[in-house]
């Protein structure tokens, strides 16, 4: 049986573990990361596409955002439609940043071609089985090519998402978790058109909520509220386009083109949190230790965070001998996590059509939204939540 011996373990190759074995090797810190799928998987998973303004940032200076920076759109507003019209969010002139376009999987690519460019360990199609001695001497337990492997490191960095074994590892007892499930789901959509806007629109209407999106200027990405039980065989193609046209129109005769279909599935809504995200020398990142709707565009953004956090003690600790920012690991994440929680469930509460709503609740839904467009202070708060509030503390990127 092989070991490899290393300083940081990371389970997961998504945005999280990535980012975070990247931003460690500038700094002079090994790192393995174990990946249970293959290199392809890993980079054609479809996910987010809204990178904060920090989120970006953090990309460009550390080396890995040029293709982002030629690629990505940059957007300095969002349209929140409702009542048949719309109305624009300027970031811009509201707090004087922006949002990036760009999907979460092309990020993915980028991370991946840097670590193997430095040829650092990277290993896919490797199974991690259990994970031991978190709270001492941490290590990963995996498979690869039918024969078994260890990992022996100072620290473990769980990035393995909501379903993978690192978070249920920990004891029962230890570890805390807040959830909610909201009794929708979206419907979303690829489609080789160009996007019927230059930004983001979020609507409400009484049919229930959409968004239309981009990936680039020649896929739109959409979405639809659809019922948590729903099937995706009774949504076909001229359904979906009839539908998104009808919640989409405007009283000022706005057209949605259609186009080709290529992808579609149902996502299910939920927030989620564990608390602490620091057990020993496990570290939780990402999807691991919290869940956001997508409504906020919050939850790559949120890893990213988490990788800062956990970069800053792990220099801190290597360079100056100094435990104290490993130590508040769970303080300072879980601050921004809780706020980003929140931004989530009230775009959502505010956007998406709850089951029994009666008239009182829907003219509720357009009193609120009439508020956040008119009101310069409501527009700046829901600005300032929607690029990325500002760290803790600066430095590190």
């Amino acid at each position: 049986m092989a070991i490899i011996r290393t300083q940081v373990g990371i389970v997961g190759a998504g945005p999280a573990g990535l980012m975070l074995a990247h931003v460690l090797h500038l700094q002079g810190i090994e790192s393995v990361v174990l990946e249970s799928h293959s290199r392809e998987y890993v980079e054609s998973r479809v996910r987010a596409g809204v990178l904060e303004q920090g989120t970006a940032d953090m990309l460009r200076e550390s080396g890995v955002g040029a293709r982002m920076q030629r690629e990505g759109l940059q957007h300095h507003g969002v349209e929140l439609r409702f009542g048949g019209e719309g109305h624009r969010i300027d970031f811009q002139d509201l707090v004087g940043k922006s949002i990036t376009v760009y999907a979460q999987q092309e990020v993915v690519k980028d991370l991946i071609t840097a670590r193997i460019g430095y040829d650092a360990p990277i290993l896919f199609e490797a199974e991690a089985v259990r994970i031991s001695d978190f709270e001492s001497r941490p290590r990963i337990h995996y498979e690869q090519d039918d024969s078994e492997h260890e990992i022996a490191c100072d620290f473990l960095a769980g990035c393995d998402g909501f379903h993978g074994i690192c978070r249920p590892s920990v004891a029962a007892g230890q570890i805390r978790f807040y959830e909610r499930q909201y009794p929708f789901a979206w419907l979303g959509i690829l489609a080789r058109v160009a996007p019927a806007s230059d930004e983001l629109i979020y609507t409400y209407h009484e049919r229930g909520f959409s968004l239309m999106s981009m990936r680039s200027p020649e896929v739109s990405r959409l979405y639809l509220q659809c019922g948590v039980d729903e099937e995706i065989a009774k949504w076909p193609d001229e359904r979906i386009w009839e539908e998104l046209r009808t919640r989409m129109a405007t009283r000022d005769g706005f057209v949605l083109k259609d186009g080709p279909i290529f992808q579609k599935g149902i996502t299910p809504m939920r927030s989620f949190v564990a608390e602490p995200m620091q057990f020993g020398k496990l570290f939780l990142l990402g999807d691991a230790a919290h869940i956001v709707p997508p409504t906020g565009a919050k939850g790559l953004n949120l890893a990213v965070a988490d990788v800062r956090v956990m970069t800053r003690g792990l220099v801190e600790f290597y360079k100056n001998g100094n435990r104290e920012e490993l130590e508040r690991y769970t303080e300072r994440c879980l601050r921004r996590v809780w706020r980003g929680q929140r931004f989530s469930w009230w775009m959502t509460s505010m956007l998406h059509r709850f089951p029994n709503e009666d008239g009182f609740s829907h003219q509720i839904h357009l009193a609120e939204l009439g508020y956040v467009t008119s009101s310069r202070a409501a527009s700046t708060s829901l600005a300032e939540n929607y690029v990325g509030l500002p760290f803790d503390s600066p430095g590190l990127f």
